[in-house]
């Protein structure tokens, strides 16, 4: 889907321009909530998304929205499900946040299912399950493991009906700045590589997280740090960048990369079990929920499991689901992922291992999208709002983006009306040069030395290695944005988990094995220098609440 632009279009030394009152970057589940929240506020909305409007990484979700509704008769609660957040947040959750965030939740299912979005139903309403971290059924999904797809159905399908503009396959390249500071719009490369201008006095940043810094991922190939990258240069906080989270159940394959199929850990809360080679259960003794322990907690456990196997040659385990009946109606999405690689749930053990799969941090924000640079915004897996602290629980991504999107649009529109945004003309955007380090030799570096169980010569290594590989680019092609984005996420990664000398949440520490809380019980923050590269701010600015 791709509207014309309800703006102005001139020739110009950039190739072309456009303006409207928002530009949405990214087409997810909280740039699209964010879009049509912000044109039924009456504001001028434009989405640019670097692919189709339908391929962010929302489609990819499998699990499902992690929501108390009201009047159901359950007994589960809100309080409930902020305390299992918090828990998995290991000290680092901001209470405001969870509490508020999680309180909406049902609000914003009730408006996405108004929207058309269609949950699965089970004998007496909705359809729950149990994820990892959760002490209640309080997950509701769709299409059995396509829950990503039916919301982004619903979202792309309202856009279209109310006319909001979209601009596919563009990239986002740097954010314009007013001589006050004020971000005055963006930079954009259209699909021919072609220069252009969106002038905005609001600008929101959607465009999730940054899977592809690893091998293997459960991300599209989209994700590349882009959003995060644009803040920093714009001048915004960065916060927990060091908390990369690995899903502990991606369908293996031999020499796989890139984007690998997820086996979504509903599986597990259907009752599957983990097992290595040898039948043995991973997660026995481990903790006390077993297999549905927190992400962290398993992928950390089949990384050990895996190391200590003889030799410690195991690239990974199994997952065995065959006592769950009707597998393929329940998870449609993960058995013709394992029918693609020739296996059957219903009588064969499923090859798994953790890859990469969400950040916990991202650019600072409020529960509302505010970043610290005015006209800037962010919502979804790009921003850290507090939420997920220091590792996020199951399918709490969601419903932030539901969240979160539909606050960062009237925050916007508030701003707009309190005068406090303003218009700017005539900015022109930087011609920028920048480090980009060979991607793949990228990857390689971050999965063996700043992947799940790092220690202080690994980071040191990535380190040194990292600055002797960049080459100073300019950004005249996508490729290059990817490049230099992916470079900068990775510098501020290993920045950030060097300095962390503990282990929290999903980050693993082999030579500090401990969680320690007087000292590390707080955020580390992340800008950039002079010279543009990330640095860390002075410790304790940001306290845990």
């Amino acid at each position: 889907m791709s509207q014309p632009v309800n703006a102005s279009e001139a020739k110009t030394g950039f190739g072309w321009e456009a303006d409207a009152d928002l530009v949405v970057l990214g087409s997810g589940v909280a740039g699209l909530t964010a879009a049509l929240r912000a044109k039924a506020l009456g504001l001028r909305v434009l989405v640019v998304t670097k692919g189709t409007v339908d391929e962010g990484n929302t489609r990819w979700a499998q699990g499902g929205v992690a929501v108390v509704l009201e009047g159901t008769g359950e007994t589960d609660t809100v309080a409930a499900h902020a305390a299992d957040t918090v828990t998995a947040g290991a000290g680092l959750c901001a209470t405001d946040a969870v509490t508020g965030i999680i309180g909406e939740g049902a609000g914003a299912v009730s408006a996405l299912r108004r929207l058309g979005a269609r949950f699965d139903e089970g004998p007496s309403g909705l359809a729950r399950t149990r994820e990892g971290g959760h002490s209640a059924f309080r997950v509701i999904h769709a299409g059995g493991d396509a829950t990503g797809a039916e919301v982004e159905r619903a979202l792309v399908a309202e856009a279209g009906l109310r006319s909001v503009a979209v601009l596919e396959r563009h990239v986002a390249v740097d954010a314009l700045r007013s001589a006050d500071g004020a971000v005055a719009g963006v930079s954009v490369l259209d699909p021919d590589g072609v220069a252009g201008v969106l002038r905005a006095p609001a600008v929101l940043l959607a465009t999730g997280g940054f899977g592809q810094l690893y091998h293997a991922t459960s991300n599209p190939e989209i994700a590349t740090g882009d959003g995060v990258a644009l803040a920093l240069r714009a001048g915004a906080t960065v916060a927990d960048i060091e908390f990369v989270q690995f899903h502990p159940t991606v369908l293996f394959t031999p020499g796989a990369r890139g984007r690998c199929p997820l086996v979504t850990e509903a599986v597990r809360g259907e009752g599957a079990v983990l097992v290595d080679a040898t039948g043995a259960p991973v997660m026995r003794g481990v903790h006390p929920l077993a297999d549905l322990a927190p992400r962290d907690v398993v992928s950390a456990a089949i990384t050990r499991h895996l190391a200590s196997a003889p030799g410690g040659v195991d690239d990974h385990v199994f997952l065995d689901a065959t006592g769950i009946s009707g597998f393929a109606t329940r998870f449609p999405t993960v058995h013709a992922a394992c029918a693609g690689a020739g296996i059957d749930p219903a009588r064969d053990v499923i090859p798994v291992a953790p890859a990469a799969h969400f950040a916990c941090g991202g650019v600072l924000t409020g529960t509302d999208g505010r970043t610290s640079v005015p006209g800037l915004y962010a919502a979804g897996e790009v921003a850290r709002t507090g939420l997920h602290g220091a590792n996020r629980l199951a399918s709490n991504s969601l419903l932030e983006g539901l969240v979160v999107g539909g606050r960062a649009a009237e925050a916007v529109a508030e701003d707009l009306a309190s005068g406090s945004l303003r218009r700017h003309v005539g900015e022109t955007p930087e011609e920028r040069v920048v480090p980009v380090a060979e991607r793949d030799a990228l990857q390689r570096l971050m999965s063996r030395y700043v992947a799940i169980g790092r220690d202080a010569d690994g980071l040191a290594a990535a380190g040194s290695v990292l600055d002797l590989s960049v080459v100073d680019r300019p950004l005249w092609t996508q490729e290059a944005v990817e490049g230099a984005a992916l470079t900068m996420l990775a510098q501020a990664v290993v920045a950030s988990a060097a300095r962390r000398q503990e282990s929290r949440g999903c980050h693993v520490r082999t030579d500090f094995p401990g969680r320690d809380d007087e000292n590390w019980q707080r955020s580390q923050l992340i800008r950039l220098s002079p010279s543009g590269q990330p640095v860390l701010a002075d410790p304790g600015i940001l306290e845990a609440a």
